[in-house]
Parts: C-alpha cells; structure tokens; sequence
C-alpha cells in the first residue's frame, strides 16, 4: 500500500519560553552515555563505508561509475530492511508516477522479488502477461538471456518495460513444471480498467476490481450506478471480486471501503511511534443504499484489497468469500529525494483493520471458505505461503504467522466462490455467515 509524502513539519521549542533547570538523574544520565556511544559507533561505521568507496575507486580492477556504486550501495541498504524498501532513481520514479494513474508501457504484471528471484505476484487483467499465461507465483529467473540473480527489483521491472510493440523473452519456473518455460511477449500500452462491472443474471451487481490506482474509486460509483440503473428493483445485492488484487493507493482503498459503509473506521496505520498513527473513518453514505454484499478474495489478494475486505468484515458489512489473502500489511511512503535523484519508497508503518487486527504475514481470513477445484496438473500452482514466504519480511505482532492459498482463475461458469455468493444473495443456499449481522 502506497502513500504519497508531499512536506514534513518540524515542530520545535517556541522562543521566549521559560526553561527550569533540574539535576539531572543518574539513570538519564547513563542512558545518554549510551546514545552517544551508540552514535559513534554509526559514524565509525560510516568512515568504513567511506573508506571502502574510496578503496573501491582507486584499485577495482576497472574503473567504477561512482553513481552506479552509490546508487547499489543505497539499493543494498534498502533491501536488507524489507523486500518493499527500494530506491527508484529518477526514471523509475517517472515510471511509478505514471503507473499509479493507471496507464505505463510494459508487459502487466505485479511482481516482488523472492531469494534474488522475481516472483509473479498476479498478472493484471487483460494485458500482454495474462494473454501469455504468466500466472501467480510463477518465477522468473531470466529476462532475456540475462538472469535476474543480483538484479534490484526496481532494475528488474525496468528491464521489462521496453517500447510498445517490442518483445521480450522470459524464462520461467513453475510449481509443479519439470522444465523452465520459455515465454515471448509482446509489450504493449498498459491501460488498466481497474474497475469491471457486469449483470449476473437480471438480479446481482459483479464488480471486479483489479488494483487501486487513481481511477478506482470514480470507476466504482459509476458501476455501481451503472448496475443500480440496469437492474432496477431486481437487484438483490452486489459482488466484489478482490481476487488476484495486488492493491496500489492507500487513499483509493480508503475511499473504495467507504463507499459502502456510513460510519466507523476503515483502518488504522502505526508506525514506530504512537504519534505516528493515522486513523481514516468512513464520511457516510453507502452506495449500495444497504444493499447485501460479499467480497471475493485468495492468495493473491494483497495490501489495499485486504484493507477492503478486513474494513468491510469487520462492520459485518459484507460477507468475505474464498481463500486466506496474502498477508502484505505494511506501508510504503513514496518520499521525493528532490533535484532529480528519484525518491524512497520505504515501509513506514504496518495497518490495522477496525477491530485491531493486523494483516501483516496473516492475510484476512474468509467467513467461508471456498476452494477452487482445478486439474491435477495445475494444483502444484495454486499453493503460496504470501508474505510469510518473502525473505525479510515484517513479522507479524502478536499471532502466530499463517499462510494463504492463491488460485488459477477459473472458468467463470465453473467459479466456485462466485457460485456460492450469487447463491447467497438469491437465497438459493442458507449459511449462518450471511448476511452479516449488521450493527445499528
């Protein structure tokens, strides 16, 4: 999940007020010898860096560029805190921008690296990579004829964005393969419609939505009106398909939950410190005029998605149907570095959904469980272990850390959870899940 860093305030000691001097305890004290020792060593540690640059400059057996050696030393230095702390140079940064607003150059698929290893998280509807057959969790080892051991994640991605028309070659391990598969794609123009309404039927709104960037929420009130109007009093109720959603905005997130809710919190985010926590509650005014809803979710549903689904759940709003999600329950702020050096994209805080709980390495867990039938073949695919699985990861606070389970995208005449949620609304099954016991 992503928030956007425009200004930080520095508020500090107002001139003019009176200070009263005390002795100072025995216990500061030692605590501040202790911060000063702490100190030196860092700078100790930072005259070793130095130390080493300058070693690097004179006697590698080429000369260096000192931008590269910066830019890997920075990039290392990331990487060893989280697998979503990066450094974006100044193109990437461009890059991400663009991609945010839902249109950017490349193949269409959210990735993550995993042991050295870029791991399919879910490829994006519709694009040149789900065209392909590119699914999540695959692994890709080779871009090109170049392996991606010792690339940043950042070069990665870049390496795979490329001129529309172009192709690139990918080879790739899959779960439950013998042989790396070899695949070409062809990239093109990623314009993502994250919002995709349909009718089931004559009586039940579909809204899949496939990520969270700057167009979601406005594409969500207009399918919901949209589906209002074609249904008329026929409408029973609205599905919201999260699944394979790797998330995006934190404020997109925000306001698609809102839009079903009157009241209350939608989540809460904490950082290292209690003055560091930001709670987002709902304005009021639920699209859907109270309508029943449930939301589809799996393994490959991540970040913003789990924020939906756990802010959702947790006001019995909806009724959450699937597979446990991924379990990314952190925050990235996209800090500016100014003058054309890129910018940071640090992990700043984990979030919590309404009633407390937090998502990070546990996912949310469905109120029902449905599990997607697929071919022998195709089984060995469908297993992941979410964010619990990434090298570095942030722990989870307090529960034991659990996995999560993603899914081949299913046939939509054979989807299992899509079946049971349009059942549900049209009373066609009984379940004590649903509907949810909503709170007056």
């Amino acid at each position: 999940m992503m928030m956007r860093k425009t200004s930080l305030l520095l508020l500090g000691a107002a001139a003019g007020v009176a200070v009263t001097l005390i002795a100072t305890p025995p216990r500061i004290m030692l605590d501040e010898a202790r911060a000063q020792a702490a100190d030196a060593d860092t700078y100790r540690q930072l005259s070793l860096f130095g130390e080493i640059f300058e070693r690097l400059r004179t006697d590698y057996v080429e000369k260096p560029d000192d931008s590269k050696l910066i830019e890997s030393a920075i990039s290392g230095m990331l990487a060893g805190l989280d697998p979503h702390s990066s450094y974006m140079d100044s193109k990437s940064f461009r890059e991400m921008q663009v991609e945010t607003r839902g249109e950017f150059g490349g193949l269409g698929i959210e990735v993550t690296i995993q042991d050295g290893l870029i791991k399919v998280v879910a490829p994006i509807d519709d694009t040149p990579a789900a065209k392909a057959g590119i699914m999540a969790n695959d692994i890709i080892t080779h871009l090109g004829d170049e392996p991606v051991q010792g690339l940043t994640l950042n070069q990665a991605v870049e390496k795979m964005r490329g001129p529309e028309n172009s192709k690139i070659k990918l080879k790739i391990m899959r779960k439950g393969q013998e042989k790396p598969l070899e695949v070409t794609i062809t990239r093109a123009r990623i314009q993502v419609r994250s919002v995709r309404p349909r009718l089931e039927g004559d009586d039940v709104g579909f809204i899949r939505i496939t990520q969270f960037n700057e167009q979601t929420t406005e594409g969500l009130k207009k399918a919901i009106t949209d589906l209002a109007a074609q249904a008329g009093d026929k409408l029973k109720g609205y599905v919201v398909d999260l699944r394979n959603n790797p998330g995006g905005l934190l404020d997109q997130a925000v306001s698609v939950s809102d839009a079903f809710l009157e009241r209350g919190e939608i989540v809460s985010m904490r950082g290292r410190t209690v003055e560091e926590t930001q709670r987002f509650t709902a304005r009021g005014g639920d699209l859907t005029k109270s309508k029943p809803v449930i939301v589809l979710i799996n393994g490959g549903s991540a970040s913003g998605s789990e924020i939906v689904a756990g802010a959702l759940q947790d006001h019995r709003r909806a009724t959450v149907i699937g597979t446990r999600s991924f379990g990314k329950g952190s925050v990235q702020t996209i800090i500016p570095l100014g003058s054309g050096n890129g910018a940071l994209r640090l992990t700043t805080a984990r979030y919590f959904t309404p009633s407390g709980r937090s998502i990070q390495a546990r996912g949310i867990s469905p109120d029902i469980e449905v599990l997607q039938e697929v071919p022998e073949e195709l089984k060995a695919r469908t297993d992941t272990t979410g964010e619990a699985s990434l090298r570095g990861h942030l722990k989870a606070e307090g529960d034991e850390q659990t996995g999560s389970q993603s899914y081949i995208p299913p046939d939509p005449k054979d989807d299992k959870a899509l079946h049971t949620a349009l059942d549900l609304i049209r009373g066609i099954q009984k379940n004590s899940a649903y509907p949810p016991a909503v709170p007056n």
